[in-house]
Formats: C-alpha cells, sequence, structure tokens
C-alpha cells in the first residue's frame, strides 16, 4: 500500500490571507516576482465569483519545530509553517486585492492591482481612466476588504453616486446591494490544498509540481534555496533582492552596486554567497546541509541548521559589500572586458567573483595580486567556455584544489590559480586551438570578445586611425551602438565576385575589423587590392605607427593579394597571437588598466532603464490609456490601431503584445513602437514613450 505523503483541505480565502499576515504560511518568490498581467486577475475573481473551480494550491510543510525563528529579524521573528509551491500567482493576486498592498514586478518595481466591479451586470475589469469615471463600477474592489472603511459606507457611496447618473428603484437597488454582497463574500470561497509532508526533498517536490503545474513551469533547486531564505531568513533573501535591484541604476544619492558588466539575479549572487560560505556549487547538495540534516539518521537538526545558516549570513555579508564588489569589477576591466556587451558568460564573473572574495577573505591575498590573478582568471575562463555546460560539476572541481590550502596563505592560492591557467592556456592551445575556435561569425562568441578585450589591454589603435579601441569600447558608447565593425572582404564584393554567399562565411570573426572609413559605400564592391591603398593615402598614417596597427589587427603580409581562405586562415593564426601576447601582459605587475570614467547614464538613460518592464497593461492599470483608445502614427503612415482591455494593440484585427511588435506589422520595418504610436487620450495626444514615462514617474512632455 502506498504511504500517504500529503493530506487534501480547504481552506477559505480569509484563512489564507490572515495566514499570510502572520507569516505562518510564506509567500515567496518561488518561481519568479509576480509577471500575471491584471487580465489574469480579473479572470480569477470573476470565476471565484461564479462558484467556479480555479484549481488547487499546492503547499509543503517546512518542517519546522515550534518556536523556530529568523535569523537576523527584529520584527517577524517565527519562521512560517507552510511554503506554497503552486499557486503562487493566485494567492499573490488575492491577497494583494483584498489588502490592497503592492506587488513586486520581474524588475524589482512595485505596482497595484486595481479590479473594477459593475454590479448591473455582475462584470470584472482591468481599472482604466474610462472606468474611474464611470458611476457604474466600483473602480477598486480592494476597498470592500480594508479595514478604515465599513462595506456599508462603500455601497451607499456608490449608489448615491450612481444615482446621481440615472434613477433607481428599490429593486435594482436590491440587486446591486446583492451583486455587492456576494463579492464582499468571496472570503469565503474555498480553495482546495494539497500539503505535502516535510518529509519529502526538493526533487521530490519538484517532480509533483511539473506533474500537477499547467503552466509548463519548472523549479530549480536555486528556487529551493531562495525559499528555504524565506522561511529561515528572510532578511538575507531580500537583501538580495535589493542589492541586485541597485545594479540597476546609479545611485543620486551615494554608492551603489550599479555597474556596466552585470544586472545580477538574486539566485546569482546566491551561489556566490554559497561558495563563499560553504564551499559548494552543487546545490542539491546544499539544499540538504542547510535544512541540517543528520546524516546518520535524516532527521533535520535546528542546532546544525543554524550554524550553517550562520555561515551563510557571514558570507553574504561579504559578497555585498560595496568595496569587494567593486574591487572585483576593476579585475574584469583589467582583464580588457569594460561592458555587458563583452561579457558572454555571466557564470564566469559570478564564480570568478566567488574566487576572489574566497582569495581575499580566507586566504589575505593583497589587493595587487588579487586583481592580477582573478584578471588572468577570468580572462582564461570567460575565453575557454569553462562555466558552460557542467557548470556545478566545473565549480565544484576548482573548489575542491583549494580545500587542503592553509588559511591565510596568499601564495598557495595564487599558485594553485595560476597553475590552472596555465594547464589551459597552454602554446598548443594559443598554437592550435583558438585559431580553430577563432573559426566563427558568432558576434558574441568568447574567443572573438577574448580579442578585443586583447585590444584594449594593448591599447590598440582603431585601424587607420589615431583613435583608440578603449574609446569605441567605453561602456556609455556600447550600450546605444554595440560593438561597430566593418569586412575587410566586402560584403559586394565577396557576392558578386567571389560567389560567396553564405553570411556565416562573409561574417567571419576573421574578416571583420573595427576600423576608421567613413567612405565605405565606396568600397562595398571593391576587391582589397583596390581600396587599400587609397585607404592607406588617404589617411595618412605614419609607418611606425601603421606597422603597430597592422600587428595589432592581425593583418598578414600582403593580404590585400590573399585568396579570401587563406587570407582567413593567416588572420586567425595572427589574432591568436594578438590574444596571447596581451594576456603575457596582464602577468606584468607594471600594467594599468588605465581608462578614462564612463559617464554614469544621463536623464534619458535613466528613464530608459526605468521603463524596463513596463507593459501597455500597466499603463490601462495606471489609468494613462483606456481600452479602446485609437492609436496613430507618429509619422505619415496611413495606418489606425486599438488599445484592447488585455493590453494588447490590435492592427487589422491582429493583435500584438508590444508597441514595437504591432509597429513592425504596420509598416514591416523595425521600428520604435513607444514613440511610433500616439494614443488620443482624454488629456491629449501623446505618444506612448510619454505616457511611459509618466507612469515611470516623469513629466510626459520630456519623455523620449
Amino acid at each position: 500500500m502506498a504511504v500517504m505523503r500529503y493530506k487534501d483541505t480547504a481552506y477559505p480565502v480569509n484563512e489564507l490571507v490572515q495566514h499570510v499576515k502572520r507569516g505562518t504560511l510564506a509567500l515567496p518568490d518561488i518561481q519568479r516576482p509576480f509577471v500575471w498581467q491584471h487580465t489574469k486577475v480579473r479572470n480569477l475573481l470573476d470565476s471565484m465569483y461564479r462558484g467556479f473551480p480555479v484549481g488547487n494550491l499546492l503547499f509543503w510543510e517546512t518542517g519546522t519545530e515550534a518556536g523556530a525563528r529568523q535569523i537576523g529579524e527584529s520584527g517577524r521573528t517565527s519562521a512560517p509553517r507552510l511554503l506554497i509551491v503552486d499557486g503562487q500567482q493566485r494567492l499573490t493576486s488575492l491577497f494583494a486585492v483584498m489588502t490592497g498592498q503592492q506587488v513586486l514586478k520581474d524588475d524589482f518595481t512595485t505596482t497595484r492591482i486595481r479590479i473594477a466591479f459593475r454590479p448591473s451586470d455582475e462584470t470584472f475589469a482591468v481599472t482604466d481612466a474610462a472606468i474611474e469615471k464611470d458611476p457604474e463600477y466600483l473602480a477598486d474592489v480592494s476597498v470592500l476588504w480594508s479595514p478604515e472603511v465599513s462595506n456599508r459606507q462603500v455601497v451607499r457611496e456608490f449608489l448615491g453616486k450612481l444615482e446621481r447618473k440615472r434613477e433607481l428603484d428599490d429593486a435594482e437597488r436590491d440587486r446591486l446591494d446583492e451583486a455587492i454582497g456576494r463579492l464582499i463574500n468571496l472570503t469565503n470561497y474555498n480553495f482546495q490544498v494539497v500539503e505535502l509532508s516535510a518529509d519529502l526533498d526538493g526533487d521530490e517536490v519538484a517532480e509533483i509540481f511539473v506533474r500537477i503545474n499547467s503552466e509548463g513551469v519548472t523549479l530549480n533547486q536555486a528556487d529551493f534555496i531562495l525559499t528555504l531564505m524565506s522561511v529561515f531568513w528572510d532578511k538575507g533573501r531580500r537583501d538580495l533582492e535589493e542589492f541586485c535591484r541597485s545594479c540597476l541604476l546609479p545611485s543620486r544619492t551615494g554608492a551603489s552596486p550599479f555597474n556596466w558588466f552585470i544586472e545580477p539575479k538574486p539566485d546569482q549572487l546566491l551561489r556566490v554567497v554559497i561558495a563563499v560560505a560553504l564551499r559548494r556549487a552543487t546545490l542539491k547538495q546544499v539544499y540538504t546541509v542547510l535544512r541540517g540534516r543528520e546524516a546518520e539518521t535524516g532527521k533535520e537538526s535546528p542546532v546544525r541548521r543554524d550554524s550553517q545558516f550562520a555561515q551563510l549570513q557571514a558570507a553574504q555579508e561579504h559578497v555585498l559589500d560595496l568595496t569587494n564588489w567593486h574591487e572585483f569589477l576593476d579585475c574584469i576591466e583589467r582583464a580588457g572586458f569594460r561592458s555587458t556587451k563583452m561579457i558572454s558568460s555571466q557564470n564566469a564573473l559570478i564564480f570568478s567573483y566567488a574566487l576572489w572574495l574566497i582569495g581575499r577573505i580566507d586566504f589575505g591575498v593583497p589587493i595587487d595580486r588579487l586583481r592580477e590573478v582573478i584578471a588572468r582568471w577570468f580572462f582564461m575562463a570567460h575565453t575557454t567556455g569553462r562555466y558552460s555546460g557542467s557548470v556545478e560539476t566545473q565549480v565544484e572541481r576548482d573548489l575542491s584544489r583549494l580545500r587542503d590550502l592553509s588559511v591565510g596563505d596568499s601564495n598557495a592560492f595564487a599558485g594553485t590559480l595560476s597553475k590552472i591557467i596555465d594547464d589551459t592556456f597552454t602554446q598548443d592551445y594559443f598554437t592550435i586551438t583558438l585559431p580553430n575556435e577563432l573559426a566563427t561569425s558568432g558576434a558574441k562568441s568568447p574567443v572573438l570578445l577574448a580579442y578585443f578585450a586583447a585590444l584594449n589591454i594593448l591599447d590598440a589603435d582603431v585601424l587607420l586611425s589615431t583613435g583608440k579601441i578603449r574609446s569605441r569600447m567605453d561602456p556609455a558608447v556600447l550600450r546605444k551602438k554595440g560593438i561597430e565593425r566593418h569586412h575587410l572582404f566586402p560584403q559586394n564584393y565577396l557576392k558578386k565576385v567571389l560567389g560567396v554567399t553564405d553570411a556565416s562565411r562573409i561574417n567571419q570573426a576573421a574578416n571583420m575589423a573595427m576600423v576608421d572609413w567613413n567612405d565605405n559605400i565606396a568600397i562595398l564592391d571593391k576587391a582589397p587590392d583596390d581600396y587599400w591603398s587609397g585607404q592607406l593615402a588617404a589617411k595618412g598614417i605614419a609607418p611606425d605607427i601603421l606597422d603597430r596597427q597592422v600587428e595589432w589587427h592581425a593583418l598578414p603580409t600582403a593580404w590585400t593579394k590573399l585568396s579570401y581562405d587563406e587570407f582567413l586562415a593567416q588572420r586567425r593564426v595572427l589574432m591568436a597571437k594578438v590574444i596571447e601576447n596581451a594576456f603575457d601582459l596582464l602577468s606584468t605587475t607594471s600594467y594599468r588598466a588605465d581608462y578614462p570614467p564612463s559617464p554614469l547614464p544621463g536623464d534619458a538613460e535613466r528613464r530608459t532603464s526605468a521603463f524596463h518592464g513596463i507593459k501597455i497593461v500597466d499603463l490601462l492599470a495606471a489609468g494613462l490609456l483606456a481600452a479602446g483608445t485609437t492609436l496613430t502614427p507618429s509619422r505619415g503612415d496611413d495606418v489606425v490601431a486599438t488599445v484592447d482591455a488585455d493590453g494588447n494593440i490590435v492592427v487589422d484585427d491582429e493583435r500584438y503584445d508590444s508597441p514595437s511588435g504591432a509597429a513592425k506589422a504596420a509598416t514591416g520595418l523595425g521600428l520604435n513602437g513607444w514613440v511610433y504610436w500616439v494614443a488620443d487620450t482624454a488629456q491629449g495626444e501623446f505618444t506612448l514613450a510619454e505616457l511611459r514615462a509618466a507612469y515611470a514617474g516623469d513629466d510626459p512632455s520630456s519623455a523620449s
């Protein structure tokens, strides 16, 4: 007979809300922050109102002992008894609507869920500007469950406003009152709940979740560890989330973790914390350790659990320390990488940070030496794709090399990492492996990005220019334009003369260079031998400087007379040599990564960053747009679109979930739809960009 490891029960909505308020039921972001469209919340309330089933909830007993307390909390100190595994969006929706609280969006900003109700036909809607003014609607149903106002007062005020619009007889007043009463009584709606036993481990819970979840969502081990933090150390999780949010924009009031390299997610920084605290990377094992399970009995020990979380807490203080964070990022800049556009592996950055912290905290490596070692490590790890594929296995292997070293032995730490680097970057790698890997057309290929980094390290000129590659790689420039390159064998020449039509061959990394010629159109279909001498004469670069540029840009001898395939083969070898020379320079103590500071994002870019994640449905919910609003082009195109209640833009009866998608459908061009569409609102005509700016807190007239 199968052992029952769960139980079925039922909870009315008001009891669920109270459990969340008291903290006995944890409502962590086990999948991700609240991502439901407000229309889904509307549909949920509508289904409940009509008595339809809305799906089971899946809870998991935490197994916490009576009186278990959270780490570092002065307010809510008790650990929750239950976690919600499936149904977070539904429960978050109900909790937010019935308490009027804001919810966290996936860009770490907050918003209110405002749902309206029309008692006359018992219809729910997402509140917009038109509904706000319509006396037929209760514009925000949250007021019905507010402790600050009585239900009778809400009903009286609603009926009073409606009577100023039209006459009501007693029968209709009763019907409206009854409809609102039914809505108020949604607090008694029963949710069927499956409660999983605390004896189940994370893998079993994840398997059950996948089998019963209808939306194709999966859980990973980081989700479960973040969930454990919500139970036993919620402040730690909140601190991770706040740090990640603060990475998005520079602070106007003081130091912040903002940087040009990465906008980390909480689970990424969690991996750093775990590596520093526990020297682990395999999160399945970490989960068991953090629960404090005894190896012999399998039972959870509160003492052991608290000890492990205390280690986590101590490590996280180092991970989130701004001095540590920015000292580490200096290593990445030393390695020639200047922005996220140059980084193809965030794993390489994240786990390099873990090694930096271990070297600094446990082995006391001096900053200058640590900067050199970690710069070389990151260059190697990123170039070779060390942390792609079986990431946890590789990190475990790297961490294991440090376990037998004596704490405080800085030479042993630096020597261990240097040996791994030397064993990876062998002479065969630079002369055989690397040239072969440079046979790529991928713009984000790690080896191509290593070549760009090498040019930064060498302080190379732009080809046929007195300007520097470093200037072209300025993060503020890359943020807007990306990495600009030109074909040495022009595209039209390859297609029309040589018959090379395959884009992957035309756009080979070895056929691209950062050059300074503004008359690119004049050479579009010329052979290199036909245009090169003219470019040399026009630029007038001194011979000794030209020789250095030819070396930096890996141009073979008499390259303009080579066949295309021979040119590519020879240039790959020379590009690999440039990478090797730059990497060797990283080992010299005299080398300094002397980059001028990049300007921080200005007001326009602040608005652009602040707009991340804003959707049309948010403008509807805020009353800046109304369903049915007409959109016309900001230029002279003959097309009209409308906004529907779900936040889609309708063009020729087709719905598009983004302004740019609708603009492309209307014009066939890749236009910025936020600027393209003009909305005819009650307050006047505004581009969607201006309304988005207003939503973000700016004056609409200043949006761009």
